[in-house]
């Protein structure tokens, strides 16, 4: 393989702002579990083992050595990572030998590679562009990108700085952030808050962030069932995400919350939108609010077994004998009865302790999510433009 021209890489920025296009993590899976762009898809070069093995080599050999041994297992796995990046990408891979473009690539060794992947910034991203990155932006996702545009797919495109410029860029946004004008959605616990903001942004896209879909998490000591809970970092990248899209018609909806929803901590600048906006409350009657909770928590067996731990957890935490009934009524099949004793013994009283003092400007009845919405889509609007 000859010297290349340069891969071209573009900033982060710039690649984040494009919304739809694939994003490929090349990094090892446990790597990519701890935290990743939010909607890349993990197409490791090497697995966590590998991974493991050409770090140790690295420290114990030679980065020489490590290079040839993890030549060798890209090798031999490189035509099953085309497969799958040209699945992502709708792209046909021309007739070329990707083992044999490998060795091309490696020739010579670490320096030579380098050469022959050296990074080339360009101002803007192609047409229907894949980005790749990987932890740095070094040799992983530029070699990478090389093989791909050398077996066709020339809209392969390297993110400058990989993973860390992507999060520095994601992070800024809060920096960034200047909150319009903020509406925050306030209600007893099984109102339907979430159903409403939900259905909210399906009528008007780009006024709403959930903060509750971000976090994974329904922001109560039971609110994790179901769920997969998100990290600090995951949650601070998908607000970001959200956030450098933009909000539309100078609105933000929110869900009223605390300044942790489950682990996570709500960023400042979001967490001041919240605080200082508009209350809106929804009330729903208690029958309404029960199916919404039944529906919410116990969706699925998993959810159903997750519960009972929390509901157990929530028997010892509180030491009350109202509690002791909680996990009896769950195994029973008694629902209902279940939901409704936490409603009248835990979270009203809790919620209403949480918001005394607080104003509301105007109230709506939640118990249709969809009326709701358009209710309260009516109301800002109404709102906004008198301001």
């Amino acid at each position: 393989m000859s010297v290349l021209e340069g891969v071209p890489t573009l900033a982060a920025a710039n690649a984040l702002a494009i919304d739809g296009a694939p994003l490929i993590d090349l990094r090892a899976p446990v790597e990519f579990a701890a935290d990743h762009v939010e909607g890349a898809v993990n197409v490791p070069l090497l697995d966590d083992d590998e991974r493991a093995l050409v770090g140790l080599l690295y420290r114990r050999e030679s980065p020489q050595v490590a290079f040839e041994a993890a030549r060798v297992r890209v090798r031999s796995s490189v035509g099953r990572m085309v497969e799958a990046i040209a699945s992502l990408a709708g792209w046909a891979p021309t007739a070329r030998d990707a083992a044999q473009l490998v060795d091309e690539l490696a020739t010579g060794g670490i320096e030579a590679m380098d050469r022959r992947v050296r990074a080339r910034m360009v101002a803007e991203a192609p047409v229907n562009p894949v980005f790749l990155y990987c932890w740095r932006g070094g040799m992983r996702s530029r070699s990478v990108t090389a093989l791909l545009r050398e077996l066709g797919l020339e809209r392969a495109v390297a993110i400058e700085g990989g993973y860390k410029s992507c999060r520095a860029q994601l992070l800024a946004e809060f920096e960034r952030f200047r909150a319009p004008r903020t509406y925050v959605l306030r209600g007893l616990t099984g109102v339907g808050k979430t159903l409403v903001l939900r259905e909210l942004e399906r009528l008007r896209p780009s006024w709403t962030l959930d903060l509750e879909a971000a976090a994974g998490h329904r922001s109560s000591l039971l609110g994790a069932a179901g769920l997969a809970p998100a990290t600090q970092k995951q949650f601070e990248n998908r607000l970001a995400q959200r956030l450098a899209r933009g909000l539309a018609s100078g609105v933000l909806v929110l869900e009223g919350e605390s300044r942790k929803v489950g682990d996570v901590i709500v960023p400042t600048p979001v967490w001041r939108a919240l605080e200082s906006g508009t209350n809106l409350d929804l009330v729903a009657p208690v029958e309404r609010r029960i199916d919404v909770l039944v529906d919410d928590y116990l969706a699925t067996g998993e959810s159903r077994e997750q519960l009972r731990a929390s509901l157990a957890e929530l028997t010892a935490r509180i030491a009350s004998d109202w509690a002791k009934p909680l996990v009896p009524l769950l195994d029973a099949g008694r629902e209902r009865e279940l939901v409704a004793l936490l409603l009248e013994r835990w979270y009203d009283p809790r919620y209403r302790h949480a918001e005394q003092g607080r104003r509301s400007s105007a109230r709506f009845d939640s118990s249709d999510p969809r009326t709701c919405a358009q209710e309260l889509a009516a109301w800002i609007e109404r709102d906004a433009a008198r301001a």
